[in-house]
């Protein structure tokens, strides 16, 4: 019998065994570590605040970093309906806050009973005593005009960037403070109020129209839903 011989030079086996499994125990730390990260972003810490009128907020808190973000729901959502863009936004590098407004989830109003805007502005404020060197909001449909009104109320420079969604309520356009953009579908029923909105808002101030006809958070679930949150992501950056 002759005895089959490796034409490889000697040790060569031995060297190759060894660095496949030094790559199988790098694979695994690399797929270790992801699914760490990926906990992370999953589990948002849960934090509460308290509002000018002596309510208390609800909200999940994502990241940390000197840029925080607002997210302010629309009437048939919750802190938690904004988890994926939240994610989006932390990965970006953003600090959010998604908040659950007053009669939402576990939040209670204060004195003032429907004073969405408060919400906002305590969330605001919450962020920097936190830490937070510049605040920007984005709200949706009804927390979009919850977020409009409190930009007319904020301390100049509260508020750096704010992101109107389809915001069909805007009372005093006019007053708005920080850098504005609207976003709206075309065929929204909402798109002529927030046109009318954008031509009485100061500079500086953005108009994004979008095809189609879904509303607010909808959005996000068509096919526009990935240049949405790039026209997001942009105007925060701007």
């Amino acid at each position: 019998m002759v005895e089959a011989r490796s034409n490889f030079p000697r040790g060569f086996e031995e060297h190759a065994s060894r660095t496949i499994t030094d790559m199988r125990i790098l694979f695994a730390i690399m797929v270790a570590m992801a699914l760490v990260v990926t906990a992370q972003a999953e589990s948002p810490k849960l934090v509460s605040f308290a509002t000018e009128d002596g309510g208390k907020i609800f909200a999940h808190q994502y990241g940390k970093s000197p840029h925080a973000v607002v997210l302010a729901h629309g009437t048939v959502f919750n802190k938690e309906s904004w988890s994926p863009q939240a994610q989006k936004l932390a990965a970006e590098g953003f600090e959010v806050l998604a908040i659950d407004f007053r009669g939402y989830g576990d939040s209670v109003a204060g004195s003032k009973g429907g004073a969405l805007e408060l919400d906002v502005l305590g969330a605001i404020r919450y962020l920097q005593a936190q830490g937070a060197e510049k605040v920007s909001v984005v709200g949706r449909s009804m927390g979009g005009g919850a977020a409009a009104t409190a930009a007319t109320m904020a301390k100049p420079g509260e508020i750096d960037k704010l992101i109107l969604l389809a915001a069909g309520s805007v009372s005093s356009p006019e007053k708005l403070t920080g850098d504005v953009l609207f976003i709206v579908s075309e065929g929204d029923g909402v798109s002529a109020a927030a046109k009318e909105h954008y031509k009485r808002a100061p500079e500086p101030k953005e108009l994004v129209l979008l095809p189609g006809s879904a509303h607010a958070q909808h959005i996000f679930k068509t096919d526009q839903g990935d240049a949405l949150m790039e026209r997001i992501i942009g105007h925060l950056r701007r």
